[in-house]
């Protein structure tokens, strides 16, 4: 089940965060994220505060996090986007995370799935992400759900220097986009 986070979640996706940028050290994930500079339990706290962290739950385990909202980046203004249409009508999907000990069964995917109907349920047929250009896992993901790479923009993201900002998008009715 995919739900709004509470309080009692921060600890657990927190612990997520850790889990990858420990995978990360280790040279099993490639996210460029920095332990202790982003993402951080402020990181969800802040999600959560603003009441836009999700979280994807199973058996009393929790497997998966993101934020889902309407804000973009101020990055993305240097993104070529396919589509030119008012912010309104824009979802934007921030700091997906799977636990890495639960990799490869579908989360993943169940959550961007969960993120493309929220954003129908809210009037938004235009979809937006990151990644960085490091995270073929991620890449390889939102191509297969049909994203469009439209651009990597060099920057300092999220107070992480020198990143590669991979921007995607998807309209969700391509007939009519």
């Amino acid at each position: 089940m995919i739900r709004r986070a509470c309080e009692a979640d921060i600890p657990s996706v927190a612990a997520i965060y850790d889990r990858i940028l420990s995978a990360q050290d280790r040279g099993i994930l490639f996210t460029g994220w920095v332990r202790g500079v982003y993402p951080t339990k402020q990181t969800a706290q802040d999600a959560l505060n603003a009441g836009e962290l999700f979280v994807l739950e199973e058996e009393g385990s929790l497997l998966a996090a993101a934020k889902i909202n309407q804000q973009q980046v101020n990055e993305y203004v240097l993104a070529d986007w396919k589509y030119d249409v008012p912010e309104d009508q824009i979802m934007v999907l921030h700091t997906l995370v799977v636990d890495p000990e639960q990799s490869g069964r579908g989360y993943g995917t169940r959550f961007v799935r969960f993120y493309e109907h929220y954003a129908q349920e809210h009037g938004c047929k235009y979809l937006r992400m990151d990644t960085n250009v490091i995270n073929s896992a991620a890449r390889k993901l939102y191509r297969g759900l049909g994203y469009q790479e439209v651009g990597i923009v060099p920057c300092r993201f999220n107070g992480i220097p020198n990143v590669r900002l991979v921007c995607l998008e998807k309209c969700l009715e391509e007939n009519q986009c």
